[in-house]
């Protein structure tokens, strides 16, 4: 049998009070994931990371069987290779948000109200040069940016500026070594350099000035993270022998299939908003999964057969870290409606997961654990899809690093 693994990102929250007590996924209609879990194996899912939150590219890996704790995965080196840097040996990569700070850098927006318009902001920051290291910065997404230090005696073993999810108000952080080498002193002080010359640069933009003439809040500061060098990680198909297609919406995600050696199939319309194009999204994983997998590789995935293919779902996080947890519950109805052509796969195992939960009152990442179906394989009796009906499934209580042994287990089973 061939995969279908689909994740659905931050799909697990905790109960709200102005939805009943319910989360957003028990107070969805979801007709289809029902189906999936009452005549599927489910049961909840660890996230297993490494930092004080679950981070999403600790925990994709992690879905994959890669632990974090064994693979030093960070965030800026996925950023900056899926925003077209190359990043060369030596170079340090971090991820970047535009952010909201007041005059004394006490953060008002992480995000700078979820800026888009980027491009005349990065240009006068990019190419920066301090102390003879070369600032290398480009968009990768809505507020988000990559940043490559690129230099001599670099490290990348320095803490973030970014003070992630604390309350709002909370001063941004210095850059700090995290060890007492030279070469993570004179990193952690460079960059440093960087965020305040960037601050003041930003702060006096003219487009931050129009917006503020808008009513809109100014992108006046970088909040960083993530710092990271080149590592090799073994590739999907040297681990498990299966050959893989990744489609995703954000750059994120298609860096992570690129990393693991995936073929990234392009969908017209997928863009990890609550728009993306989840129709063609599931048509093209379908199709994918529909050829034979002997064909040779094009490296574009057109016209070639997969056995496994991730498909990635955004937008269910988004709007949970925006409080909106009404938008998630509707998103997770969309996403549900979309699904009823999967239903009809024949020789297709669908695991439906998320990779961490994202708590729309705290309006952050959080550790709470998330649902996972297997159909394919047999059944359990859960009635719904959801985070409490799921504890009863036959999975019960599984780390999320163990979920693809127990997946190809049952796949061998069935074959």
């Amino acid at each position: 049998m061939k995969i279908l693994f689909i994740v659905i990102d931050g799909l697990g929250d905790e109960p709200i009070k102005e939805l009943g007590g319910k989360t957003p996924l028990e107070a969805a209609l979801t007709p289809n994931l029902d189906f999936l879990a009452r005549n599927g194996i489910c049961g909840l899912l660890e996230p297993v990371f490494t930092t004080f939150i679950p981070t999403s590219e600790e925990t994709h890996f992690a879905l994959f069987g890669y632990d974090p704790r064994i693979y030093k995965i960070k965030r800026g080196i996925f950023t900056a290779q899926g925003a077209g840097i190359e990043v060369r040996p030596g170079d340090v990569a971090l991820r970047g948000n535009f952010a909201t700070v007041d005059e004394e850098l006490n953060i008002i927006n992480r995000r700078a109200g979820r800026i888009t318009e980027t491009q005349p902001l990065i240009k006068d920051l990019h190419g920066t040069i301090i102390d003879k290291v070369k600032f290398l910065i480009k968009n990768a997404g809505e507020h988000r940016i990559a940043i490559v230090l690129r230099g001599k005696n670099l490290s990348s073993n320095i803490s973030d500026s970014d003070p992630h999810y604390s309350s709002l108000g909370e001063k941004v952080k210095k850059v700090l070594p995290l060890d007492r080498t030279s070469k993570t002193i004179f990193t952690a002080k460079v960059l440093n350099k960087f965020l305040e010359n960037s601050h003041l640069i930003l702060k006096n933009h003219p487009l931050n000035k129009e917006r503020e003439r808008r009513g809109l809040l100014p992108a006046n500061y970088l909040l960083v993270r993530g710092a990271s060098t080149l590592q090799k990680i073994p590739t999907f198909k040297e681990r498990y022998k299966f050959r893989a297609c990744c489609i995703a919406g954000k750059i994120l995600y298609k860096q992570i299939g690129e990393t693991l050696g995936m073929d990234l199939i392009e969908v017209e319309g997928a863009n990890g908003l609550q728009n993306t194009n989840l129709k063609g999204k599931i048509q093209a994983a379908i199709k994918a999964l529909k050829k034979p997998a002997s064909s040779q590789s094009s490296g574009s995935g057109t016209g070639v057969g997969y056995d496994f293919c991730f498909l990635h779902i955004k937008a269910a996080d988004s709007l949970a870290e925006d409080g909106n947890f009404r938008g998630k519950e509707e998103f997770i109805e969309k996403i549900d409606k979309n699904l009823k052509p999967v239903l009809k796969l024949k020789g297709v195992l669908i695991v439906i997961t998320a990779d961490h939960s994202t708590c729309s009152t705290l309006k952050r990442h959080c550790k709470s654990l998330v649902p996972v179906i297997i159909f394919g394989a047999g059944k359990n009796g859960v009635k719904k899809f959801s985070e409490r009906d799921c504890q009863r499934g036959k999975i019960k209580r599984l780390k999320s690093t163990n979920l693809l042994k127990l997946v190809f287990e049952m796949n061998s089973k069935k074959n």
